[in-house]
């Protein structure tokens, strides 16, 4: 996995190694393709953040500041390593990820809020994808004008709650990536 674009393009970044599946290039390009001029100048959260992917890509590509939220010992460590091969700077937390959205421990919103959850295996598994939508502090953690990306299975059927507008989505592969904003109120 390579960082594509901007300061730290052609990096390879380190994996951790175990249940993580990080963000396909395609679907990397494709995401920040879509995203454009939003990235210079963001404050970015990275949720399930991995290998720290996603974050650091926004970052290599001008975005001024990004948290990535991991819960593994071992992702957190490959975040670090890959901030410092990037010669980037970022906030690393070592959270799950529903518990640090509930904290409300952020001292303002983000403008770009990535998030690549683990894609449930079975009916019993979590889906964080529907988990997420339905959580009121992710809408509160979205800047105003801000932009929300999940990725799902490409199979996904998603509920999209009241607060959100989907206003994307796009399949590569078997992944779908799914643009959100909030609903403007009257």
């Amino acid at each position: 996995m390579r960082v594509i674009a901007g300061s730290a393009g052609g990096l390879k970044l380190d994996v951790p190694s175990g249940e993580v599946r990080p963000t396909m290039e395609l679907v990397k390009g494709a995401i920040f393709s879509s995203l454009g001029e939003l990235v210079p100048g963001a404050r970015v959260l990275d949720l399930f953040a991995g290998s720290g992917g996603l974050g650091i890509e926004a970052l290599s590509r001008g975005a001024t500041h990004a948290t990535f939220v991991e819960h593994s010992s071992a992702g957190v460590d490959v975040i670090h390593r890959n901030l410092q091969k990037a010669r980037l700077t970022g906030q690393v937390r070592k959270a799950e990820v529903c518990h640090f959205l509930r904290s409300g421990n952020f001292p303002e919103p983000w403008d770009l809020i990535l998030a690549d959850p683990p894609y449930p295996r079975t009916r019993e598994d979590q889906d964080f994808g529907e988990t997420l939508l339905a959580m009121p502090e992710l809408v509160t953690a979205l800047a105003e004008d801000g932009i929300f990306v999940l990725e799902v299975p490409g199979k996904s059927v998603l509920d999209v709650p009241g607060p959100w507008e989907l206003i994307r989505r796009k399949k590569y592969g078997k992944t779908e990536c799914c643009f959100f904003r909030k609903k403007k109120t009257e």
